[in-house]
Parts: C-alpha cells; structure tokens; sequence
C-alpha cells in the first residue's frame, strides 16, 4: 500500500514538475519580442501569388475581378504568415502547441490553430509559421464586398492603403495528456501591404 502510495505522489510530482516548466515556457514565450518576417505560398481562388512580392498584371486583373465582382460560391484564401520570435530571456521560450486569431485592421479574419511545438533558446530567434485558410466569401457575406476588396487590396499591395494586422495568439500547455490553452493571448500588431509591406 505504502508503495502504491509513494508511485502516486511520485507520478504526481513529476507531472506537476512538467507542468511547472511549460508555464515557464510559455511566460517566457509572452516575453519574447515578435515582428513580422514574411508571407509565402500566397492563394487566392486558384491562382498562386507566390509570395506576393511580384503579382503579373493578368494575375492582378483577375484578383481585383474577384475581390470586387466575381460570382464565385466560395473564395478560397491561404498563405503562410512567418513571424520572428527572438528571445531576450536567460531561459528558453517554448510551447506544444497554440491558437490563434487574425484582424485586418480590426476585420476578424480568421482563427486557427499550430500543432507543432516551438522553442526558442536564450538570446535567439525562430520562426513561428503559421498556415492561414480562409474563405473570402464568408467575410464578404459577414461584412462587405467593398470592405474585403479593400481590406484584402491593401494586404496585398494592389493599393497604397496601408493594412493593420493584428495576431493574438494563446500558447497550449499540456495538463496530461490534454492541451490547454492560456486565458490571456499574446497580441502582436504590425502593419502590412500598401506601399510600405
């Protein structure tokens, strides 16, 4: 009994241990400085824009035919959004997982999620890639036409309006075998698009 007893507390002290450690982690995560790195494998609707650093003028006839008119059921949107995460702490800055959420100058975006733990080592930098999927469509239909056609037009550089994004993103602990997420995201906020990506 006493043996039983003692690989309890045993099991318990180690997972308390672990627990302990990723929320050290994850304090040190929301300490760390980030800024916008890159966008790449840019989509919308089927045509790849790259990473939007150089859009044809065919492909830029076509986008703004679909930002501002096209009768498309579904506007499908994606590309990676690469931040730098640079650590000034003395202890790692890590987490298993995270959510998180997008506002184009205040306009929710999207929500989603990485499941690929990140951990950046004292005094580094490491990039936090995260995979962005939309459907333009069903902004359109919460908003505007005219609202995402602008919105998305300065994101994308076809204007000279500057776009606000922000990212609010919620390290995951893992409690056991269960990931729980931090009540309180971190905010990173950057500008982007227009004439000055």
């Amino acid at each position: 009994m006493k043996k039983t007893v003692l690989i309890i507390l045993l099991i318990f002290s180690l997972s308390s241990c672990d627990v302990l450690n990723q929320i050290g982690g994850a304090i040190q995560l929301s300490q760390c400085e980030y800024t916008y790195n890159s966008v790449a494998d840019i989509q919308l609707a089927g045509i790849n824009l790259g990473n939007g650093s150089t859009i044809s003028l065919s492909n830029f006839a076509s986008i703004s035919s679909i930002l501002t008119g096209g009768n498309l059921q579904t506007i499908p949107f994606s590309m990676t959004l690469n931040m730098d995460v640079k650590n000034p702490n003395q202890a790692a800055a890590f987490l298993n997982a995270l959510e998180y959420a997008i506002e184009i100058n205040e306009m929710e975006f999207t929500t989603g999620k990485m499941d690929v733990p990140l951990r950046v080592e004292p005094g580094q930098t490491a990039v936090l890639p995260l995979s962005i999927g939309v459907d333009l469509k069903n902004l359109i239909n919460r908003y505007s036409r005219d609202r995402v056609a602008r919105e998305m037009s300065g994101f994308l550089g076809l204007s000279s309006d500057e776009t606000k994004v922000t990212v609010k993103l919620w390290p995951k602990l893992m409690v056991g075998n269960r990931p729980v997420k931090v009540p309180a995201p971190i905010p990173v906020v950057f500008t982007f698009g227009g004439s000055n990506p």
